[in-house]
C-alpha cells in the first residue's frame, strides 16, 4: 500500500546539516592532531546516532577510559533529545555551513545534560514524545504503548534510515493525523476560509477541537545588532525559554494561519484580537501538565525528554516590555510568512514524533535593576 507524501514532506525528511566535528583538543593524544570530521547530518535525527560514523575518525587518539558521548558549540553543551535540525535552527542565527561542533569522548557535563547511554536512550526518549503527542492529539496514548514490537522496530529503523514511506507505514496506525482520519480532516477544514455556502457543514454541528503538539524555543537578545550575522552566541540553557504546550483549532471553515498560533503561543507579543475571532484557544495549564506518565509502562516525559518546561517567569518578563519584538521565526529550517495556514504547516513541517518545533528569536531591551 503506497501513501500519499507531499514534496514538503519528502524535503523535511530528506533534509540535512553538513557538519565539521572536531575533536575537543583537551582529549588529543597524537600529534599531529585528528582532522575534523565532514559527515552530514539529518535534520530530523539526533546528534548521538552520529557516534558510529564520526569515532572512527578519532579513534586512534583518544585517551584510555570509557566513551561518554557529548557535543558542544561554541562551549555550550548540546542538549541531545533535541532534533539537529532544531538546534541548528535555535543556535544559528546566521546559518553556518558546515556547521562547526566540538565532540567529547571523555568527561560527559552531568550537571547540564541528562544521561544518554547511546542509541538506546534516543529511541525512548522518542518513544516518549510520541506518547505524549498522542496523549495531546487524542486525550491517551493506548495507540503508542499497545504498538507491537515489530512496529516500533520498524518505526525506529525507518528513522535512523530517513525511509518516509516505512515510517508512514507504521505511524498511520496510530491515528494521529497523517492519513485522513478525522483529526486531519478537521485540521484541513481550518486551512480554508469562510465557505460560499454554510449547506456544507450545518448537518454535522460542533466539532471537538484539533489539538496540535507544540514546542517552541525562545532566544532572547539584550544586545542590538545589525544584522542575524552579529547575534550574540548563546553560552547557558537559561537564555533558552521552552513552551510546551498545544494549541488548538476549531474546525469552523475559517482560516487559522501561523499568525493565530503565535498568538495563542505568545500572546505577550502579538496583539489580543484573533484573525479568527476568537475561535481558537490554549488548552488549560492544568490540561498540559497532564502526561502519559501515570499509564503502566511509561517513565514521566518531562524527566525523559526534557520538553515539558514552561518558563513562566521569562514569559512574564516579555508581557512587560512593549519593546519586545521578533526578529525570527524557524520551523525546519525555513522561515514562513505568517499568512501562512497552520494545517500546511501541521502536514507538512511536523517531526517524526509529530511535534512541531518552533524557534523563536526576541530582542528585549536590557531590564532595569533598581
Amino acid at each position: 500500500m503506497s501513501y500519499k507524501v507531499t514534496e514538503a514532506q519528502k524535503y523535511v525528511w530528506q533534509g540535512a546539516v553538513p557538519l565539521q566535528i572536531h575533536l575537543h583538543e583537551s582529549e588529543v593524544t597524537t600529534v599531529p592532531p585528528p582532522p575534523p570530521a565532514l559527515i552530514l547530518a539529518p535534520r530530523i535525527g539526533y546528534l548521538p546516532l552520529l557516534v558510529p560514523q564520526i569515532k572512527p575518525f578519532f579513534t586512534s587518539a583518544l585517551p584510555p577510559g570509557a566513551d561518554t558521548v557529548w557535543f558542544e558549540y561554541k562551549g555550550l553543551p548540546l542538549k541531545w533529545y533535541i532534533p539537529t535540525g532544531v538546534l541548528f535552527d535555535l543556535l544559528c542565527a546566521e546559518p553556518e555551513r558546515p556547521w562547526n561542533l566540538t565532540v567529547h569522548f571523555r568527561g560527559y557535563p552531568g550537571n547540564v545534560l541528562t544521561p544518554c547511554e547511546g542509541e538506546d536512550s534516543v529511541k525512548w526518549s522518542f518513544i516518549n514524545s510520541l506518547k505524549e503527542a498522542a496523549y495531546v492529539i487524542t486525550g491517551n496514548c493506548k495507540n503508542v504503548m499497545n504498538m507491537s514490537q515489530s512496529d516500533q522496530s520498524e518505526l525506529w529503523r525507518s528513522i535512523l534510515n530517513g525511509n518516509l514511506e516505512a515510517y508512514l507505514r507504521v505511524a498511520s496506525k496510530l491515528k494521529l493525523g497523517l492519513d485522513g482520519d478525522d483529526f486531519s480532516m478537521k485540521l484541513n477544514s481550518s486551512s480554508f476560509k469562510s465557505r460560499q455556502s454554510t449547506n456544507e457543514g450545518d448537518a454535522s454541528g460542533p466539532t471537538k477541537p484539533g489539538r496540535i503538539p507544540v514546542r517552541m524555543y525562545i532566544r532572547t537578545f539584550n544586545e542590538d545588532f545589525d544584522g542575524l550575522e552579529d547575534a550574540p552566541a548563546v553560552d547557558n540553557w537559561d537564555k533558552i525559554s521552552y513552551i510546551n504546550r498545544p494549541v488548538e483549532i476549531f474546525g469552523e471553515g475559517k482560516c487559522f494561519t501561523l499568525t493565530d498560533a503565535m498568538r495563542t503561543l505568545l500572546p505577550e507579543l502579538f496583539p489580543k484580537k484573533s484573525l479568527t475571532d476568537d475561535i481558537v484557544c490554549v488548552s488549560d495549564m492544568e490540561d498540559e501538565q497532564k502526561s502519559p506518565a501515570g499509564e503502566a509502562g511509561s517513565t514521566r516525559i518531562t524527566e525523559e525528554t526534557g520538553g515539558g518546561e514552561i518558563v513562566r517567569d521569562h514569559l512574564e518578563s516579555l508581557s512587560m516590555l512593549d519593546s519586545a519584538e521578533i526578529k525570527l521565526i524557524r520551523i525546519q529550517g525555513i522561515e514562513p510568512k505568517m499568512e501562512i495556514p497552520f494545517a500546511w504547516v501541521v502536514n507538512n513541517l511536523m517531526n517524526p514524533e509529530h511535534f512541531i518545533h518552533i524557534c523563536v528569536y526576541v530582542k528585549v531591551q536590557e531590564p532595569i535593576t533598581l
